[in-house]
């Protein structure tokens, strides 16, 4: 670190040894001429002749009146001089360290007032100029961030508001016909009833996901990890969703390397693969069929969920895992646009990945997980 730092101040010691020589150099010369000068006759050729030309005197006269005013105070007149010549080489020296803080503090200033341009310093400051574009382009980024958040949070109160208010005004109104229609049938009261509760479900369900995606942002989550048979929980989700699939004549088929275990937080993963799976269900072409796949790599373990349906455009693709994104908003799917939001942030926790891919009226989501029992299971072996 002490030799990177030395090589990036070399060419800002180069200058400064440089311009030290040079004012050096300058100082001796100066001071050399103003020694010879006082010294050498000069000045008192110099002042003799003045005083014979202004105050209009003889030789004599004005070399005598040289002699009180000059040459008894010469000691003192050349220590003065050369104080002299020293302050004003000083204050030059000086000005070339005092310059480089200037610069450096106009630029603190384009840093800290967010003036939309670039860092500009001197070529020898080339280092500072770095860090300090790198601390510009942070805090743009951070200001970014701070942005996105407060659009994130803004839009939160959107969604609630707008989805809360659906199941919630639909379930008021039955209710009020409830209370207001006195001489209603037993049949549309049940009916009625039926239809509040349904919609307080709906809403209970909303509220939860709105919960769970707040904690996913907002708190530190601690994975409860342990050791399942992976294969067999594909197994169940499927045969989960068979009431569901049968009503879209939609057929689930899974394609897994035997038994294939996982090492994960159990009840966060299924939550995954469930919201997969129903996202899969939900864009499905009727009488189509959904392939779960599961195999072993080196290291890690690959998911896919395939699902036949129309192709999402890339635009839409890019966007897919944003929280509150909905594939297609106007055709009143059911949901917050959270599962694959909060997919993602399961996976993201258990050190993996979900990407999306949809070609050919084929979407396809893949998962990869860290293989942690395959790895425990082949550490024995290389010890051995």
């Amino acid at each position: 670190m002490k030799n990177k730092t030395s090589s990036a101040f070399r060419q800002l010691r180069t200058k400064i040894f440089l311009r030290t020589i040079t004012m050096l150099a300058a100082a001796i010369v100066t001071i050399y001429t103003v020694y010879s000068f006082l010294l050498r006759g000069n000045f008192a050729n110099f002042m003799v002749s003045l005083f014979q030309n202004v105050l209009d005197m003889d030789y004599h006269a004005a070399f005598e009146l040289y002699g009180r005013v000059f040459r008894s105070h010469m000691d003192a007149i050349i220590l003065f001089s050369l104080l002299l010549a020293f302050a004003v080489f000083l204050h030059f020296y000086l000005c070339c360290f005092t310059g480089y803080f200037e610069e450096i503090s106009k630029e603190m200033d384009v840093l800290l007032q967010d003036i939309p341009r670039e860092i500009l310093l001197s070529p020898e400051l080339i280092s500072i100029e770095k860090k300090m574009a790198l601390a510009k382009h942070m805090i743009d980024r951070q200001k970014s961030d701070m942005l996105i958040a407060e659009q994130r949070k803004n839009d939160l109160i959107m969604y609630l508001a707008h989805d809360l208010k659906t199941p919630l005004a639909s379930s008021i109104s039955y209710l009020n016909l409830l209370r207001d229609e006195k001489q209603i049938s037993e049949e549309l009261r049940e009916k009625y009833l039926s239809i509040s509760l349904s919609k307080a479900e709906r809403l209970e369900e909303l509220i939860n996901e709105f919960l769970e995606i707040a904690k996913y942002n907002l708190s530190n989550i601690t994975l409860q990890y342990s050791e399942i048979n992976l294969t067999r929980l594909l197994e169940q989700l499927a045969y989960e969703f068979q009431p569901i699939l049968k009503q879209k004549r939609l057929s689930c088929r899974l394609e897994s390397e035997g038994d294939i275990m996982l090492k994960c937080d159990a009840d966060k993963i299924q939550r995954v693969f469930d919201n997969l799976l129903r996202n899969a269900v939900l864009y499905s072409y009727s009488g189509t069929e959904i392939i779960i796949s599961a195999g072993r790599g080196e290291g890690f373990l690959t998911l896919g969920f395939s699902n036949r349906g129309d192709t999402i455009p890339k635009e839409k693709l890019e966007r897919i895992f944003e929280q509150f994104y909905r594939l297609d908003a106007g055709r009143g799917t059911e949901g917050a646009g959270l599962g694959l939001a909060i997919a993602k942030q399961i996976v993201t926790l258990h050190k993996g990945t979900i990407t999306a891919a949809s070609e050919n009226n084929v979407t396809v989501f893949t998962v990869t997980l860290p293989d942690l029992v395959g790895n425990l299971s082949e550490k024995p072996q290389k010890n051995s």
